[in-house]
């Protein structure tokens, strides 16, 4: 059983798994590239001046698997559901299980549905300011909790809100991923 299962491999997805994963959480992302920045050009990302959205998820996949995430790539999850230790999520491959779940399917709201995840009026699942829906220890990011905001930017900030959540909920006070230049040598090996 892992800690952290996540659904879905774009800025959202990519982004909680890299905090949770980069603070000590053993996390699995579930990825089918399907996700819309294939499509996308980047010039409203704050920090990267232009990049084609193909490039930036090659980047963000390397960002991840360099801190060890276990990224399931082309592992479509057809199912998850509540248990009594967490969640089980099932793929081709069989099951997996974790104690906490991130959605982050886009606007496909399939599997917070049938994971009887709570929608507000406009169909949107509902989420507080955490991403945490109506099922505890469930968390739902981006195009799915928005009906109009679908930007990289504000879905790679709900991922890390939802990350941020687990991580203030294990270690049992309020957790912030901030980083110095000395923390930053530390992680790559590098002397300052």
């Amino acid at each position: 059983m892992t800690d952290v299962l996540v659904v879905g491999g774009g800025p959202a997805g990519l982004s909680a798994a890299l905090f949770a994963q980069k603070n000590g959480l053993e996390t699995t992302v579930f990825d089918t590239d399907g996700t819309w920045m294939h499509k996308a050009h980047l010039f409203n990302y704050l920090g990267i001046g232009s990049q084609d959205g193909t490039a930036f998820l090659e980047t963000a996949r390397e960002q991840v698997d360099s801190f060890g995430v276990d990224r399931k790539q082309g592992t479509e999850v057809t199912d998850v559901q509540e248990t009594d230790d967490g969640f089980e999520v099932s793929t081709d491959d069989g099951t997996h299980e974790a104690d906490y779940v991130v959605l982050a399917t886009g606007a496909n709201r399939d599997l917070a549905e049938s994971l009887g995840c709570e929608t507000a009026d406009d169909d949107t699942v509902d989420v507080d300011v955490t991403m945490e829906t109506s099922v505890t220890d469930a968390y739902a990011t981006g195009a799915m909790v928005r009906a109009e905001e679908w930007q990289a930017v504000i879905s790679a900030g709900d991922g890390a809100a939802a990350a941020l959540n687990i991580l203030t909920k294990e270690k049992g006070e309020h957790f912030h991923d901030f980083d110095t230049p000395d923390d930053a040598a530390a992680l790559f090996g590098q002397d300052r």
